[in-house]
């Protein structure tokens, strides 16, 4: 993947993310109600829903700031990665433990999954080419 393609894709992800993380934080009752598989985990928390939209927040600016900033592109996109990979697993786990039926891997694919593994590629594309 060239590295333009890499920074087009984190940016996408940053925008996503901070778009997220806003409006986690300013409507986190509709934002509870309008995110698929969210309410079948557990009832509304306005506390949970607001500090998980602050992380998104800065995982959002994070990607952006990597994009703009090359020479610390590996360290702003591996602590992002490193959170959604995490948080990625621990969806996966729940399916695994029985806590969640195996349709919520499906569900969560494009919010959950996807922005995992490719940040995680990211970080790694970042890697390679700051080793060159």
């Amino acid at each position: 993947m060239s590295q333009r393609m890499s920074v087009t894709i984190a940016l996408l992800l940053g925008v996503l993310a901070v778009a997220n993380g806003t409006f986690m934080i300013l409507a986190p009752e509709p934002w509870y109600w309008l995110v698929p598989g969210v309410p079948d985990r557990g009832p509304f928390n306005q506390h949970l829903v607001r500090d998980i939209g602050i992380n998104y927040l800065l995982i959002g600016i994070a990607f952006v700031l990597g994009c703009t900033f090359e020479r610390f592109r590996l360290a702003l996109w591996f602590y992002p990665a490193a959170w959604l990979l995490g948080h990625g697993i621990f969806h996966i786990w729940e399916v695994l433990v029985g806590l969640c039926s195996p349709v919520f891997l499906a569900i969560d694919f494009l919010g959950v999954t996807l922005p995992a593994l490719l940040s995680v590629y990211l970080t790694y594309v970042s890697y390679t080419l700051h080793r060159l």
